[in-house]
């Protein structure tokens, strides 16, 4: 089974440059793309493997997402990796997992440090064993000084966790008199959720059909673009990637506003202010 990132010598077909080149020249790239990794155990099932084996192989498809992402600039790819949930798995299986991850951060180190990719994670990761708090630890600390893509793993993560957290540290704000409860708004409510470092999700992949969020950034894909493929994760590669961006370049994002408004808005800007209006747009939205 090969590894996540590649201590494979990976290096980029001269023809897949071509397609990132043409990606880019169609429009804008999402900055932040969150992936609902779904369909492991269905993967196996349908090839009367164990489950371990769907999840293994999905370890290949996070690696080429990786890859890709950081190749076209991407700056933030957030993996829902293990939710709350999933602790009602088999004990074996959750086990499993976190063997994988463990063996997943060692393998890959190397490469991450190569091509300057940060990693961190959401999530209660104190409900994770010891050994992979360290390991996670260790990882983070070794790649906090890269400044290329920031891979965020959820783990242990819930949608409606992070939103009961943030209200408790507010309410303890209002108890302690720092703030009134007319004070809160909803740039307190963002700078209290554990993804306030990171901007929105520009677009959200579901890998294996299913339409639903599953308790996924249920804050922070407020305004998000959706794409759905019925392709299965351990199946999903770069080409699944590009799919999904391409379908992303053909929406229009209006944020509340019409599509008459955002032409006129735009047709009413000078060409000169074009771009710094274009990047005060992105700031607000993104947060």
């Amino acid at each position: 089974m090969r590894k996540f990132l590649g201590p494979d010598k990976y290096q980029q077909p001269e023809d897949d440059k071509r397609v990132q080149q043409e990606l880019r020249a169609r429009g804008k790239l999402p900055h932040h793309i969150a992936v609902i990794m779904d369909g492991n155990g269905r993967w196996a099932e349908e090839r009367s493997l164990p489950r371990a084996a769907g999840h293994q192989a999905g370890i290949a498809s996070l690696r080429d997402v990786t890859r890709s992402s950081r190749e076209l600039g991407i700056g933030y790819l957030t993996v829902y990796a293990f939710s709350t949930d999933n602790w009602k798995r088999p004990k074996r299986e959750v086990s499993m997992l976190f063997r994988l991850l463990v063996k997943m951060l060692r393998d890959e180190m190397q490469e991450m440090l190569e091509n300057g990719v940060r990693l961190k994670t959401i999530g209660q990761t104190s409900l994770l064993p010891k050994s992979v708090q360290e390991e996670l630890n260790r990882a983070i600390e070794r790649t906090s000084k890269n400044k290329g893509l920031t891979l965020t793993l959820a783990l242990s993560y819930s949608g409606r966790w992070d939103l009961v957290r943030a209200m408790q540290a507010i309410a303890l704000e209002v108890r302690s008199g720092k703030i009134s409860p007319e004070d809160i708004s909803e740039e307190i409510i963002r700078s209290s959720l554990t993804t306030s470092e990171m901007p929105d999700p520009d677009l959200l992949v579901r890998t294996s059909g299913e339409l639903r969020l599953s308790n996924f950034l249920l804050w922070e894909l407020a305004y998000s673009e959706i794409h759905v493929t019925k392709t299965l994760w351990p199946d999903f590669r770069r080409e699944h990637l590009y799919e999904a961006i391409r379908e992303y370049q053909t929406r229009e994002r209006r944020f509340g506003l019409t599509g008459a408004q955002l032409k006129k808005n735009k047709d009413d800007v000078s060409p000169e202010h074009q771009s710094y209006v274009e990047k005060l747009i992105s700031k607000i939205t993104r947060g």
